[in-house]
């Protein structure tokens, strides 16, 4: 079987559950509201995060209702997080589709955000477990939290993996943490357990954005996104950093801070990224990669055999091997 299906064979039925519970919670008699959700839901994802909350809880137990309300909370705040932060970074376009603020305007993409973030309390609600309604809760703060950061840094003169990895944490790895500590939560588990599984999904966060990070090197033939497009929003990742930070290269510096300011043009954000690919910084993105998915399999290694085990380890891969 492929990875594909190594994740979805041991929650086929759960994964189910899941679609049909976010669909009726996405109900409206507001005919914009419903009209604006059904352009969202053309493009829903593969559902990789609930996924993962459905595999965690079912690696230390049996899938239940809080289980699933946890699952649709954190997927509806994540779909909430998106089309804000389409409107933020003036995006016109979001997973192949005209974006929200594109099609509309900012007022009702703000509003429908505002509508998916409160329809994700009362789903989180509805779990009755004050520990996964502290995870959600505190979700919502680091996302924000990790968005200002990355707005602060436009103005640090110092080109920082620290700080880069402070963001990623804050944007990325944290939605992954909290979808496996909730699954765990859902179905009964001591604090190391819940533990583990936080961590086990920092590690899977942290890989998935260098790996989306590193998309931003190639043409969007090979990728299926603009080539540039993260430094056209001024965000220098982790390749670059690691080039700029080796060479100390002055022009490349120069250029750098201009992609901070907003002011680079696309011939010097392409020479940016020629400078960074010839200086290893690629490679050097994927060794740091590599070694967060090694951390997760050492602690998947703890485990007994099964096919959850399985499904985990095939999501990792996934996450690593993925072409897009």
């Amino acid at each position: 079987m492929d990875n594909s299906s190594l994740i979805k064979s041991p929650i086929a039925a759960e994964l189910d559950d899941f679609k049909k519970l976010f669909d009726t919670s996405l109900t409206s008699s507001n005919f914009l509201l419903n009209e604006v959700i059904s352009h969202i839901r053309q493009k829903n994802g593969k559902m990789m995060r609930p996924m993962l909350l459905l595999l965690m809880a079912k690696l230390y137990g049996t899938v239940c209702p809080e289980t699933l309300h946890a699952a649709v909370s954190l997927e509806l705040l994540h779909t909430a997080s998106l089309v804000h932060d389409d409107v933020v970074d003036e995006s016109t376009e979001r997973r192949g589709q005209l974006s929200v603020n594109a099609i509309y305007n900012n007022k009702v993409a703000v509003l429908v955000g505002d509508y998916l973030l409160a329809t994700s309390l009362v789903q989180v609600g509805k779990t009755h477990n004050y520990a996964i309604i502290d995870v959600v809760s505190r979700l919502g703060q680091n996302l924000s939290e990790g968005e200002l950061l990355q707005l602060s840094n436009v103005s640090n003169l110092q080109f920082s993996e620290e700080i880069y990895f402070d963001v990623i944490r804050k944007k990325t790895a944290v939605l992954f943490a909290a979808c496996t500590k909730a699954g765990a939560l859902s179905v009964g588990v001591t604090d190391e357990q819940a533990e583990f599984a936080r961590l086990f999904g920092e590690y899977i966060g942290l890989c998935f954005q260098i790996k989306d990070d590193i998309f931003d090197y190639y043409d969007s033939k090979e990728i299926g996104k603009p080539t540039g497009n993260d430094m056209l929003e001024g965000k220098l990742t982790l390749p670059v950093l690691y080039a700029l930070n080796t060479t100390k290269d002055k022009a490349a510096e120069e250029i750098a801070m201009k992609v901070k300011e907003g002011t680079a043009t696309s011939d010097e954000i392409a020479r940016l990224i020629e400078f960074a690919k010839q200086q290893g910084g690629i490679e050097y993105a994927t060794q740091a990669m590599l070694a967060y998915k090694k951390k997760a399999l050492l602690l998947l290694a703890s485990l007994p055999d099964s096919d959850v085990k399985i499904g985990l380890t095939a999501y990792l891969d996934y996450v690593i091997d993925r072409e897009k």
